[in-house]
């Protein structure tokens, strides 16, 4: 789900500099100057390099239109898309209320420029883990971009598969099908079978049914997405890289490590050649392959490419980044599985300081951190200490996706294990079959 997030954030950026590249030809040269090394540097993953861009370009704005245009508008939207894609919320979130109050006061508040706004701004409220927040912008821009386009739009298309992941990402999965579903329609019929939107709708749909456990549903929709994304795009191109990254994930999944192994090193390879070494979708891959060989029990080989993800991600987003805190509680749980207690306990304190600030005390994130820390205390025999993680961890997963998510069942597992530790058969036993109960239902 994380990689899905990544490539939704940069869509939303796409779209906005699509907008501004009409505006800044006509004006001063240095605006155009400033507008396109920002645009260079951001499809570079190079946020820090572009930032002092995007800020020259919305000053020039500011000074050439005056601060209520929509021109304005436009690079205060493209400021905050760069700051979300380095995690820095609190940068983003009044940049695009500033936008969106231009757009409205200027353009009307059922102009699709006022829907993509909202849109923006229930994306920034979505990856906090806001989802009531979320919600309602994105149903407002989707009621928008149907009065003003038509039901049967590519927009429209778009705002509902947001809509969609946004129930995903809370487990709400008789909601978003029905909505993946249409969108995926809408883009069949408007772009015809083997445009590349037609294989994201079949990617997200293909990560919808793989998070419900059902892999036969899942993989011949990876296939032909990836397949459609080769043909369109060439064999080389970092959408092809995300098809790979996500069949090895469906794989890795299954436990068809042999399949999984070939798609995330050539994943990795295209991401390499086409990015660059030290790109942040590079250490999503090295991230990937990392977990496999950890699966695997090959510590050895997983190590170094957890690091050195670990290393990409600090450089290009910043050590508080919510990536970062991904990479650290990921080599946190290596160090578990070998039992080097005290090396994982730091990483996963460091990774929960991460997530509690970055995103607040009870985004869902934090559950898994929280399941290793109690598992890294259990396993010292700190049992006072190990319980309450496991009690808080399970709370903030019944409280985002719902008592039955599969995610819970892997913290009761932990806590049952507890419990038959210290004694408590009865307890255990009853989390125990409670988790056996989560997972038969996702059978």
């Amino acid at each position: 789900m994380r990689f899905r997030s990544t490539v939704f954030c940069l869509a939303v950026i796409l779209s906005c500099l699509t907008h501004g590249s009409d505006m800044v030809h006509a004006q001063s040269p240095a605006l155009l100057e400033a507008y396109n090394r920002f645009n260079t540097y951001y499809q570079q993953g190079r946020y820090s390099d572009a930032l002092p861009y995007a800020t020259e370009a919305l000053r020039l704005a500011e000074d050439e239109f005056g601060p209520d245009h929509p021109n304005t508008a436009t690079l205060l939207n493209n400021l905050a898309g760069l700051y979300q894609a380095q995690g820095k919320y609190a940068e983003a979130e009044p940049l695009y209320q500033r936008s969106l109050a231009i757009r409205e006061k200027a353009l009307g508040p059922e102009h699709p420029d006022v829907a993509q706004s909202l849109n923006n701004l229930a994306a920034l409220y979505h990856a906090q883990g806001k989802y009531s927040a979320a919600a309602p912008l994105y149903q407002r821009s989707l009621a928008i971009r149907e009065k003003a386009l038509g039901p049967e739009h590519p927009d429209v298309a778009s705002s509902l598969n947001n809509l969609a992941s946004l129930n995903l990402a809370q487990g709400n999965y008789a909601e978003a099908e029905p909505l993946y579903q249409r969108s995926l329609a809408i883009r069949e019929k408007t772009l015809g079978p083997e445009h590349p939107d037609v294989a994201t709708s079949l990617n997200d749909l293909a990560l919808l049914y793989q998070a419900q456990g059902n892999y036969t549903e899942a993989e011949p929709l990876y296939q032909r997405s990836l397949a459609i994304w080769e043909m369109a795009l060439g064999p080389e191109h970092p959408a092809v890289a995300t098809g790979l990254n996500n069949l090895a994930g469906l794989y890795k999944t299954q436990g068809n490590y042999a399949e999984a192994e070939p798609l995330y090193q050539r994943s990795l390879a295209i991401r390499e050649t086409a990015l660059g070494p030290e790109h942040p979708d590079v250490a999503l891959s090295l991230n990937n392959l990392a977990g496999l060989y950890q699966a695997q029990g090959k510590y050895a080989e997983a190590e170094p490419l957890f690091q050195r993800s670990l290393a990409i991600w600090e450089k290009a987003l910043g050590p508080n980044h919510p990536s970062v805190a991904t990479s650290l509680n990921n080599l946190a749980a290596l160090y578990r599985d070998q039992g080097k207690y005290a090396d994982a306990e730091a990483l996963y304190q460091r990774s929960l300081a991460i997530w509690e600030k970055a995103l607040g005390p009870e985004h869902p994130n934090l559950a898994p951190t929280l399941k290793g820390l109690a598992d890294v205390d259990r396993g010292q025999g700190n049992y006072t200490e190990a319980e309450p993680l496991y009690e808080r961890s399970l709370a903030i997963l019944e409280k985002a996706f719902g008592p039955e998510h599969p995610n819970v069942a892997k913290v009761l597992d932990g806590y049952a294990a507890l419990l038959r530790e210290t004694g408590r058969d009865d307890g255990a036993a009853e989390m125990e079959n409670r988790a056996n109960a989560i997972r038969a239902k996702y059978e």
